[in-house]
């Protein structure tokens, strides 16, 4: 005969102030714990894919800058223009082109920034194109 043979087929003793837990609700208490906090966002952030900037050549370069003073020539603020810019990411190397439709509020020289309608600042050297019908219109 063994050591606890006489209360090892008894029943749990019940509490008399918390009712018996479901097992669902048992499991769920420790679901939320997580050993590697962080571990699944660090993850997904490495999985996120980021493009290249492309790089423009002399020519490119050239024309946006023709566009830019076309603009300032023209009175920037009159018109609507659609810019396609690369867009560093702030985590990771790399980042995404983004199409914009503004108008432009400030092109500043010295810091070689564009300054939209809404407030944005785009470096000039993130350009990739400007569109719209004042070029169109401009010989």
């Amino acid at each position: 005969m063994g050591k606890y043979d006489d209360i090892i087929n008894l029943e749990r003793p019940a509490s008399k102030k918390h009712p018996r837990m479901s097992m669902h609700n048992r499991a769920a208490q420790f679901s939320p714990f997580a050993a590697l906090s962080g571990h699944d966002s660090a993850i997904a952030e490495t999985a996120r894919i980021t493009g290249k900037k492309i790089m423009l050549t002399d020519e490119e370069k050239s024309i946006i800058s023709e566009k830019l003073n076309v603009l300032t020539e023209e009175g920037m603020s009159q018109y609507n223009v659609r810019i396609k810019y690369f867009l560093p990411d702030t985590r990771k190397e790399g980042g995404r082109y983004v199409m914009k439709e503004s108008r432009i509020a400030k092109i500043d020289e010295i810091h070689r920034t564009v300054k939209l309608g809404d407030g944005d600042i785009i470096d000039i050297e993130n350009i990739y194109d400007i569109e719209g019908a004042i070029f169109n219109s401009v010989d």
